[in-house]
């Protein structure tokens, strides 16, 4: 349920501005814009100003299984990188990563000035996203991340399945009653 106390109108003076790195070339500034729609909140679609300085990335190249993703650049420039294209972008673009096509993304900023853009996307708590550079797959409504290892459907089943065992354990062997 929402908190009817999260504004629905906000001035981007009036957000503080939240940094988020890790090492040298990752992480960016942004402000969440729609407090009203967070996900803590149960929003449904997300707006945050994003700010990403020289050298950095604000995410590993990643592709989303169930949200879109929208990003429209307010000034600077940056790199776009959408599956095997690199491609230039500037102030008055709008960029669009469809779910579900398998093609990642990542913006990079190699320029001197600030790439300033606005990121919008849904905050699905069911979301899965695969990272094809380093192998890792998130899956949101696990609270996970890691990498996953194929293998046949039965692997690491055992030969009598668990829920017999249960029966003889609860039930004295017996099946419940219908």
């Amino acid at each position: 349920m929402s908190d009817p106390s999260a504004p629905i109108v906000v001035n981007i003076e009036d957000v503080e501005e939240i940094t988020r790195s890790s090492g040298e070339h990752w992480g960016a500034s942004y402000k969440p814009i729609t407090p009203a729609l967070s996900e803590l909140e149960g929003g449904r679609l997300g707006v945050n100003l994003t700010r990403l300085e020289k050298g950095r990335t604000v995410c590993p190249f990643h592709a989303h299984q169930r949200s879109d993703e929208v990003f429209y650049v307010l000034s600077g420039r940056g790199v776009l990188r959408y599956g095997v294209e690199l491609i230039p972008i500037r102030a008055g673009d709008c960029i669009s990563c469809p779910a579900g096509n398998g093609v990642a993304h990542q913006i990079a900023n190699p320029h001197n000035d600030d790439l300033v853009y606005l990121a919008i996307g849904a905050n699905d708590p069911d979301e899965v996203a695969v990272y094809p550079d380093s192998g890792k797959v998130l899956v949101r409504s696990l609270r996970r991340i890691g990498r996953l290892e194929s293998m046949e459907y039965m692997d690491g089943e055992p030969e009598r399945p668990r829920v017999f065992e249960l029966i003889d354990e609860r039930l004295g062997g017996e099946p419940p009653p219908q």
